[in-house]
């Protein structure tokens, strides 16, 4: 899988929940990173090269741990790979309307996300009844990397409550929050509360890593993989573009202790 940083580590977390027995390879383009603020055009050549370099290490599924790869550059993605690629975006619409209990769903993610409507046009052609407003919240990227995450945190809380604000003032019925950027898992825990307290009641939060997890397994499972049987931990390689701050940020998001990574092997695209 690849991402624009290490949010896609979020992505390692859950596959490795989901199918412990998988090897992984991992490449965050952390030289160019953020992609949110890119282009499409740019972004899609981005990814391009991205999953050129992980169809050269002979994987067989590609992962686009990233919201605005997958937003801006899916098509591009799926015609020029000879396996099957699995985006952030369709999996994440799936489970949101497995979750909604009334039709209205709220979507947070990047700008390159929000601006793509490519959450919209995914719940639109599977339900088109749904109601569905999204918000770009720039700032919960930064909170994530500097890891201000806990429920608890003051600036965190006040950061989600003035975005999450807006969301509800555009539709006070949403009751499924969709995470469209692989950093929100990180503050999810704030994010359901605050949600939760602007309407006055329960609001179910879909994650896309959990999202993209669950969608990994059945690909694998209709391909009918052996790999899925293996008992054995799989192996994780990470690669990078830059090196800036990856010692710090790559334990944060994969969950693990900094002596249980393997560290990253710069590269160049």
């Amino acid at each position: 899988m690849f991402d624009s940083g290490v949010g896609g580590l979020t992505v390692v977390r859950a596959i490795r929940s989901v199918l412990p027995g998988e090897d992984i390879v991992y490449l965050g383009d952390t030289a160019r990173v953020p992609y949110g603020s890119k282009s499409p055009r740019t972004v899609e050549r981005y990814s391009l090269a991205c999953q050129q370099f992980l169809l050269d290490r002979g994987v067989k599924l590609v992962l686009i741990a990233c919201n605005t790869a997958s937003a801006n550059a899916l098509p591009a993605l799926v015609a020029a790979s000879p396996v099957p690629v699995i985006g952030a975006v369709e999996p994440g619409a799936t489970s949101a309307l497995a979750a909604t209990r009334n039709g209205h769903i709220g979507v947070i993610g990047t700008l390159g996300t929000v601006r793509s409507g490519a959450y919209a046009k995914a719940i639109a052609a599977r339900a088109p009844e749904v109601q569905l407003v999204a918000l770009a919240c720039p700032l919960l990227v930064p909170l994530a990397e500097e890891g201000w995450t806990d429920d608890a945190d003051e600036i965190a809380t006040a950061v989600a409550r003035r975005y999450l604000a807006q969301l509800f003032a555009r539709d006070p019925l949403i009751d499924t929050l969709v995470l469209g950027c692989t950093h929100y898992p990180l503050l999810r825990g704030v994010l359901e509360r605050v949600a939760s307290e602007l309407a006055n009641r329960p609001v179910a939060v879909v994650d896309s890593a959990t999202a993209m997890a669950n969608a990994a397994r059945d690909a694998l499972r209709s391909a009918g993989a052996p790999d899925l049987a293996r008992r054995a931990a799989g192996r994780l390689d990470c690669f990078a573009t830059d090196a800036t701050r990856l010692d710090e940020l790559a334990p944060r998001f994969l969950g693990e202790a900094r002596t249980a990574m393997t560290g990253f092997e710069l590269v160049d695209l």
